[in-house]
């Protein structure tokens, strides 16, 4: 019984991180947590999807991104087949988050097939659900219905039997006879484990560095060749003499653990007492500070109406002096009585003073001055430093100093990095990261926070085309300082493009040098130039070289970036449609085309001042420091179309309005735009001349996780 509750106590330990639930085979990943087979799946999906879901919107599913071959030059008449398209339920990302320490991991090429399963985990788990079953009965699986209770399991059949179906299929003389029996059970594991790499090869060897079982001929040739390995039954008896000391401390030390339990539990009673004391203590400032406000606010508010009551009170007067004006009302009506006087003395006394009040109503009337002002210029309220303070307003930080968003090194993409600083002498334990969606009206929406260890976090699932704010704020203990200044960043209008260069389609390496990670290339003169030489007698245009992305887009809204290496002589960027890439990789390179002749009047961007106003393609000319923005197709009046070259470009196609834009990535500001011919599969295209260099912007993604040693 005692061994009963033990099982029953333990079910925190059985719990998947990802699903909540009890573990169903489960798999040990790379950082040593396990997880379920199907949430690891699910999670890979998951991540294969929202990658590759590129539509108009990030809500739109109806215009998915196509992953598409690039063109060959020989079958270039045939680009817009569609290539490899992968399985839906065959998951290509291979890195994602661990549920349960937040770090990435990546699984590798073999994915899934590459994780050891946790039998001994699977088996606790087992043995946790018969005890809360309560001793419910596990069925024959061979019985026909209804089936009778099994009395025991064969491991070698992964099945259970009652009684007379186990003499049946395991008859006496038979090598079924020899199998493996168990008590009834529902979790089946196999006797030897094997390889995930090599799946022949048992497992016989452990690999200290790695932490994983190994097979002899991962340490042959594999991945694990220049590790340090032991012998599976000495790692088994170095790690179980290792735990049973340490368990048997733990069980030695069970007083200890209780009296700091009861410890806990009396901090917790008193943090709750103490964080009510803090929230009265928080309500009776605020109120105070509401005191003062509803204070001020009658005290303005009387000085408003004051001033009103003042301001009418003198229009009414003045109202009331010049309807006297008027034609048998007020001042003249009693001039005109007075005029009706015969007696000369009387008129004289009574018409002195009103001649004069009439000259004064006359004079009024030629010069007319309102008796007061209407505006209330004077009275408007200014709660700007105020507000600034009241935003700022915080705990007391105890000499927590504030941390700073570093911009240079934040930036959004894919993604959003942002990265701070904080006062090496005054490291804090903790931040937390907020941001929230600033929106074209400028309302602010709630804030979203992320508790974070270090000073970076990447922040995913950002809509498109909107500002961000990001504030981060630090923790020391349980105080905390007041937030940063906030950083603004725009996201790309459309979501990022992924692909790299194409190292066959028209790919010259005696003048392009591409990287191993195809994301970046050069171009060089190269040794043939020079023997070439001898036979320049005049000038020479050499043409360019291009090269374009491996990846071709149909339809949606997509966004890449780039950089131009400002050593760079000439370099062309933009898109271009398939059947006008074969026009320009079919063209014999050696020829000198009129359009590079010294006196044809072209120059390398004229095909970007193009009459038509929707053309195959579009390419902006970069170089020496600047980019040249095209002429106008629909306009010959002179632009400022040389601008200084920002550190990163991008470019967004929207094949559905049919348009591309460049953009300065620096500030998210569109640079040139333009409509273009989506009739055709689109490509990212490039072209070189001279010396110059092109880097594909990298995506933003969280650093894989360094695993400590700890054994």
């Amino acid at each position: 019984m005692g061994k009963l509750v033990t099982i029953k106590n333990i079910e925190r330990e059985l719990i998947c991180p990802a699903c909540k639930e009890l573990f169903t085979h489960p798999l040990i990943l790379p950082c040593q947590h396990s997880i379920c087979h199907k949430c690891v799946k699910e999670l890979l999906l998951m991540l294969d999807d929202s990658f590759n879901d590129v539509g108009s919107d990030n809500s739109n599913q109806s215009s998915p991104r196509l992953r598409l071959p690039s063109p060959s030059v020989d079958k270039i008449d045939r680009i817009s087949r569609p290539g490899w398209k992968r399985n839906s339920l065959t998951p290509r990302t291979t890195t994602f988050p661990c549920p349960g320490c937040e770090h990435d991991v990546d699984l590798g090429e073999r994915g899934i097939n590459g994780l050891f399963r946790n039998f001994t985990l699977e088996t606790i788990v087992e043995r946790y659900r018969q005890a809360a079953r309560a001793a419910t009965a596990i069925m024959c699986d061979l019985c026909k219905p209804p089936p009778q209770e099994s009395t025991k399991s064969c491991m070698d059949c992964s099945a259970s039997y009652c009684n007379e179906c186990f003499k049946i299929y395991h008859p006496w003389g038979t090598v079924k006879a020899q199998h493996e029996y168990v008590g009834p059970t529902t979790n089946f594991r196999p006797k030897i484990l094997m390889c995930p790499e090599h799946e022949t090869e048992r497992i016989n060897m452990y690999c200290e560095l790695c932490r994983r079982p190994v097979c002899h001929l991962c340490k042959l040739g594999g991945n694990h060749s220049n590790h340090r390995v032991t012998t599976m039954s000495s790692a088994y008896k170095t790690l179980k003499e290792k735990l049973s000391k340490d368990i048997d401390y733990l069980i030695g030390k069970e007083s200890q653990v209780k009296s700091q339990i009861s410890e806990l539990n009396l901090l917790m009673k008193e943090t709750e007492c103490n964080g009510e004391r803090a929230k009265e203590d928080a309500i009776t400032h605020f109120e105070k500070l509401f005191e003062i406000l509803e204070e001020r606010k009658s005290s303005v508010l009387k000085a408003i109406d004051a001033s009103k009551k003042l301001r009418l009170d003198k229009f009414q007067t003045q109202m009331e002096e010049y309807q006297g004006l008027l034609e048998n009302n007020g001042l003249v009506g009693y001039a005109q009585e007075v005029l009706k006087e015969t007696d000369q003395s009387c008129f004289v006394q009574t018409a002195k003073q009103l001649h004069v009040r009439i000259q004064k109503a006359t004079e009024s009337l030629k010069s007319f001055r309102p008796a007061a002002q209407t505006s209330f210029e004077d009275y408007v309220v200014n709660t700007s430093k105020q507000t600034e303070l009241l935003g700022e307003l915080s705990f007391f930080s105890s000499g927590v100093d504030v941390p700073e968003i570093n911009e240079e090194q934040s930036k959004v993409y894919n993604n959003a990095l942002i990265n701070w600083h904080h006062p090496e002498k005054d490291k804090a334990d903790s931040y937390v990261l907020e941001y929230r969606k600033i929106n074209r009206d400028e309302e602010m929406l709630s804030w979203n926070e992320i508790e974070v260890c270090g000073t970076s976090k990447v922040i995913s699932d950002l809509e498109s085309n909107c500002n961000y704010a990001f504030r981060v704020r630090a923790y020391k203990g349980s105080i905390c300082s007041p937030c940063s200044r906030e950083l603004i960043l725009h996201t790309p209008p459309a979501p990022v493009f992924s692909f790299l260069f194409d190292e066959k389609c028209g790919y010259n390496n005696e003048h392009l040098l591409l990287n191993l990670k195809r994301d970046r290339v050069e171009s060089r003169a190269g040794f043939n130039l020079l023997l070439a030489a001898e036979r320049i007698q005049v000038g020479y245009y050499t043409s360019l070289d291009y090269i374009i992305g491996d990846v071709g887009i149909t339809k949606g809204k997509h966004f890449w970036a780039f950089r131009v290496e400002p050593y760079s002589y000439l370099v062309k960027a933009g898109v271009a449609s398939s059947d006008k890439l074969q026009e320009w990789l079919r063209s014999p390179r050696d020829a000198v085309s009129p359009r590079y002749e010294q006196d044809s009047g072209h120059d390398s961007g004229s095909e970007d001042a193009c009459v038509d106003s929707s053309q195959p393609f579009t390419l902006v000319t970069i170089g020496m420091k600047k980019v040249f923005i095209p002429k106008s197709p629909t306009s010959n009046e002179p632009e400022n179309r040389v601008l200084p070259m920002p550190t990163s470009i991008g470019v967004f196609l929207d094949c559905d309005k049919g348009k591309v834009a460049f953009y300065d990535m620096d500030h998210m500001k569109c640079l040139y735009e333009r409509q273009v011919d989506c009739s055709h599969m689109m490509y990212p295209a490039f072209a070189l001349m001279g010396s110059g260099g092109v880097q594909l912007e990298e995506s933003i993604s969280a650093k894989y996780l360094e695993y400590q040693e700890n054994m």
